[in-house]
């Protein structure tokens, strides 16, 4: 059996860091462990006039890394997509960010209605946009019993950013597929080990790559899986078209980027849900001591893991633990803005996903947000180290 097809055999069983590291072992015909980064932008055709098949430039030294123009794929950004279509599930393709793969649903569907929660202003203002080219309306997710129809769009963010809270996919599902309507999830906040909403019914599942996926602040990156049946239906042709044409595919350099990024995905993920779990426990804890400094600072905070009435499906839905991401309200304006100037590890900025921890006055970068809110995203630091940053922080506010 050759090597390509022992490893294709293999694969369906193993694990999920196992996959992270070996599903992309056949994709490079070069014997290098690790993988190089290619910046051509055009590939050779074949030199034989015999071998020249208009529309195909497959190379039989290579047959899973043959390309024509870099618009179309790329070496790195396809051997990226190996992995991730193993890791996720279904269908891939990659963007260059996370609103161009959200963008390519909204061509894609091109529906009337979108149904959605508050969620990621970026989301928001892509409908705005396609509103101007195609009258799309966006709605919210309580009027869907008495407007959702056919071909719209149920679009659901969980964990939902800022808050981490979680929502249930399983019930959105069944009331998208009742209406003839579409479920697509924005599964950032919970990428694998957490959570796949293809086994809750979602049609579309989108993941900004530039956050977990990419982990350590230096590339962007937008990722669809398609779920199969609607591969089976050409979806996923249609999206590689389209993407062609619209020019939105991710550069080399951050293919090659991700490619070292998942490698260790699924223990940077593990490690930042289990130190918000803890993180979150702590500050909630403390804010019923009145005289604790974090008490005396923070008012409340929100997280999956805090939402006990909901257990049982979100357990079923996140058997690998809740989402890095939570959010903190300060006690009024003032103190939200100056509590992440007096932290030490936390780093003051946008953005979420990293090795980093984060913390963001959100008002600096979301001016729908509540002025009070903080959105924090933890990394792989060592959580007592953590708790104790933001024991410092608050102190230096009293």
């Amino acid at each position: 059996m050759a090597p390509a097809e022992t490893l294709a055999e293999a694969l369906p069983s193993m694990a999920l860091a196992t996959k992270a590291i070996h599903a992309d072992d056949c994709f490079s015909a070069h014997r290098a462990i690790a993988p190089a980064m290619h910046v051509a932008v055009t590939y050779r055709y074949a030199r034989s006039p015999d071998n020249l098949i208009p529309q195909e430039n497959k190379d039989p030294n290579a047959p899973f890394d043959s390309h024509v123009y870099a618009r179309y794929d790329a070496p790195n950004s396809s051997r990226f997509e190996t992995v991730l279509s193993q890791l996720l599930g279904g269908g891939i393709l990659t963007y260059a960010t996370g609103l161009a793969a959200f963008h390519a649903i909204m061509v894609l569907l091109n529906p009337k209605r979108v149904f959605l929660s508050d969620g990621y202003h970026g989301v928001h203002a892509i409908i705005e946009v396609m509103s101007k080219l195609t009258g799309v309306q966006k709605l919210p997710l309580d009027q869907l019993d008495e407007r959702l129809g056919p071909g719209d769009i149920v679009h659901i963010e969980t964990p939902l950013n800022p808050t981490g809270e979680a929502r249930d996919l399983a019930y959105y599902s069944a009331k998208a597929h009742t209406a003839g309507a579409y479920l697509t999830v924005d599964s950032t906040l919970a990428p694998p080990p957490l959570q796949d909403p293809l086994q809750f019914g979602a049609d579309l599942v989108l993941h900004s790559g530039t956050k977990y996926i990419g982990g350590h602040s230096d590339m962007m990156c937008g990722i669809l899986v398609v779920r199969l049946e609607r591969v089976a239906q050409g979806w996923l042709d249609t999206l590689y078209s389209e993407r062609m044409v619209l020019g939105s595919v991710m550069g080399s350099l951050e293919g090659w980027l991700g490619l070292r990024s998942l490698r260790t995905l699924e223990l940077r993920v593990k490690r930042q849900s289990g130190t918000a779990e803890r993180l979150v426990a702590w500050l909630n804890e403390e804010l019923q001591n009145e005289e604790s400094p974090v008490g005396r600072v923070m008012d409340r905070v929100r997280h999956a893991s805090l939402q006990k009435e909901d257990v049982g499906w979100l357990q079923r839905q996140m058997p690998g633990g809740y989402g890095p991401v939570f959010a903190i309200w300060a006690k009024n304006a003032d103190l939200a803005k100056r509590l992440p100037t007096k932290m030490v590890i936390f780093q003051h900025a946008t953005s979420l996903g990293d090795v980093e921890s984060l913390i963001e006055w959100r008002a600096m970068s979301d001016s729908s947000c509540d002025p009070c809110l903080l959105r924090v995203s933890c990394g792989v630091e060592d959580v007592e180290d953590l708790k104790r940053d933001f024991w410092r922080a608050c102190e230096a506010l009293l």
